[in-house]
């Protein structure tokens, strides 16, 4: 039975969004007030790797990145020592739902999964929390969070103990990477001998037009040369047709020429390039966070099509990954059912947006419940209306 929305209800629960909305409570800093020192020791010591809520990069989203900016944090302290951290954004800017709750600010990679100290985790989630509930909000909405990691874990026994429990809102299986394994061994596991076969011969027509060479660079001044290629590479691909390549709108340019040179600083952020020649035929941005990669983002020369760069970059990171003693998995922070890098990287682990409630038995929680499972109904309709209307020019032509 589909739930309905009581609308009078809402408006009196709408009253409540207001502060969250207009400004921060003293429970809400701005994300620029916490201590950088403390945000990237919290990092090291963080229960569950992401790469997307290291300070370098989550700051250079939050100051220049469209619709990401003037972000605010939730933040959990023990004696002056910073044990959790989750930056986040009021459900009415996340969602365009007027009620009081907060959600996962997004910082342009696909994972949301807040920063809880491994030594004091459940504190960390208590204290968030906490801080949520004096904030006004009624409910977190954490938006693609790891389901089974050890932060959602975290958050679930102290919701369990307080006679609480989170709602998963929707979940997807993204494709991850066991570096621990042999790489020749897992590329021939998920390719098989047949597609491999091809794959090489693609390899050699593409050394046709010069060495086929992979690169990484790590230093900040070899990164930031690498990005430039990467970012012309990417423009002038698909998403330079449909004007979303990070060069092509101002302020995703400046956070990733920001970001990028910083992270690489301090050993999180290397490009990978694949070569025929001097021609750099594919690259690609990677973060590391502990012992886990990020693969997030390529950019493909399509004139080279025909012999799958993205693809061929794709193995050469595979093997690079493997290879590497101090990384153990690599997230492709990739959409599901991706048609390139699922083939390839097998594993698997879930992402979802789950809803947490603050308060026991709650109407406004089961009101923000209800609105986000008819905006996800009302963008699921709105997208197969568009794949049909695709669908038909395709067969108009």
């Amino acid at each position: 039975m589909a739930e309905i929305v009581d609308l009078a209800m809402m408006r009196r629960a709408s009253t409540g969004d207001a502060t969250l909305a207009r400004g921060r409570t003293e429970a809400l800093q701005l994300l620029t007030s916490i201590d950088v020192g403390d945000w990237r020791e919290l990092s090291s010591r963080a229960i569950e790797p992401n790469g997307y809520y290291l300070p370098d990069w989550e700051l250079a989203v939050n100051a220049t990145a469209p619709g990401r900016t003037d972000v605010s944090a939730l933040s959990a302290s023990n004696s002056d020592k910073l044990i959790g951290l989750m930056p986040v954004v009021p459900l009415w800017r996340a969602a365009k739902i007027p009620l009081p709750a907060l959600a996962s600010a997004h910082p342009y990679g696909t994972l949301c999964t807040p920063l809880l100290d491994r030594n004091e985790a459940e504190n960390a989630a208590q204290r968030l929390l906490e801080a949520a509930r004096a904030s006004g909000a009624r409910a977190l909405l954490l938006r693609e969070v790891g389901l089974d990691g050890a932060t959602m874990k975290a958050f679930t026994t102290v919701l369990r103990g307080e006679g609480l429990s989170p709602r998963v809102l929707n979940w997807h299986l993204r494709a991850s990477l066991d570096a621990m394994r042999d790489a020749d061994e897992l590329l021939r596991e998920a390719l098989g001998g047949k597609k491999l076969k091809e794959l090489r011969r693609q390899r050699h027509r593409l050394a046709e037009h010069g060495d086929v060479t992979f690169d990484v660079v790590r230093s900040p001044q070899e990164v930031a040369a690498a990005l430039e290629a990467f970012l012309k590479l990417e423009a002038g691909g698909w998403k330079g047709g449909r004007g979303t390549a990070l060069a092509q709108v101002e302020g995703d340019a400046a956070f990733i020429r920001r970001a990028v040179p910083k992270l690489a600083a301090t050993g999180n952020c290397e490009i990978v390039t694949l070569r025929a020649g001097d021609t750099a035929v594919a690259a690609g941005i990677v973060l590391r966070h502990q012992t886990r990669a990020f693969f997030f983002k390529i950019g493909v020369d399509e004139r080279f099509a025909k012999y799958s760069p993205g693809v061929q970059l794709t193995l050469e990171l595979t093997r690079h990954l493997c290879a590497d003693p101090l990384i153990a998995s690599a997230d492709s922070t990739a959409a599901p059912d991706h048609p390139m890098i699922n083939p390839i990287w097998r594993g698997r682990f879930a992402i979802g947006d789950v809803l947490v409630p603050l308060k026991q038995n709650d109407p406004v929680v089961a009101l923000i419940h209800a609105a986000l499972r008819a905006r996800s109904i009302a963008r699921e309709t709105a997208r197969g209306a568009v794949h049909a209307i695709r669908k038909l020019r395709g067969k108009s032509r």
